[in-house]
């Protein structure tokens, strides 16, 4: 397991997300104060809504950050099913209204996301390497990013020598098609989370330290980025 797990447990989902969403502001703003801008990838789902309102709320200056996703399922941001929706609603907003945001859904290939990689690759390669901040989340099935169990390009996704910035993963357990960033991609960053709520992924995380082979391990066990998990219950 990699040395560079650092492991924050808190009593409740509040104080972990006020907490998680002070310090990726604290970060975002030394990089926009250091470098003049400062770049975000978040995730989706449930977890982070109730971090993103806080984190929208920080008083920085948000006309210098560059938000997208880590990942995204292959619908226009009319589904609910969107990342790009969510991430709208929760967290472009308040301060952080004034936030660049770059969805990874492009409608000019909406229905072929194998068609959309290069182009969608190098809009976010634009903004910038290393991000400032990459925020994960994991499924019970133990898949981050859209890294699933079985995935068609799982393993290209996992290669820490891949050379491709966004990938796309078509799998039983993840719906629609998928576009991802690629593990590489993930770990090019000043600082990288992992933000998991509840009992079940606790064990599922345990599990994974304890050397059960699910996707999540590629980022627990690699040795080139630091990883600081932030779990509630």
């Amino acid at each position: 397991m990699n040395a560079k797990v650092n492991r924050h447990e808190f009593a409740d989902r509040l104080t972990l997300g006020d907490t998680l969403a002070k310090d990726i502001a604290g970060k975002l703003d030394a990089a926009v104060k250091a470098r003049g801008k400062a770049s975000l990838a978040v995730s989706g789902g449930g977890t982070p809504k109730l971090m993103f309102a806080v984190l929208a709320e920080q008083e920085i200056d948000w006309s210098k950050v560059s938000i997208t996703l880590v990942d995204e399922r292959w619908v226009d941001e009319s589904s609910d099913r969107s990342n790009a929706a969510l991430v709208k609603h929760h967290l472009i907003a308040h301060e952080a209204h004034v936030a660049t945001f770059l969805p990874l859904f492009d409608k000019a290939h909406a229905d072929d996301v194998d068609a959309a990689l290069a182009d969608v690759g190098k809009r976010v390669d634009a903004l910038g390497k290393p991000f400032d901040v990459v925020v994960l989340g994991m499924g019970p099935d133990g898949h981050t990013a859209s890294f699933f169990p079985g995935g068609d390009h799982l393993a290209q996704a996992l290669d820490l020598d891949g050379k491709q910035s966004v990938l796309s993963m078509r799998a039983d357990g993840a719906g629609e098609p998928r576009i991802t960033l690629s593990l590489p991609r993930v770990l090019d960053t000043r600082a990288l989370y992992l933000h998991i709520e509840g009992n079940d992924k606790k064990a599922i995380l345990d599990k994974v330290i304890g050397g059960e082979d699910l996707p999540i391990a590629a980022v627990l066990k690699q040795d080139r980025t630091a990883v600081d998990v932030y779990w509630s219950p």
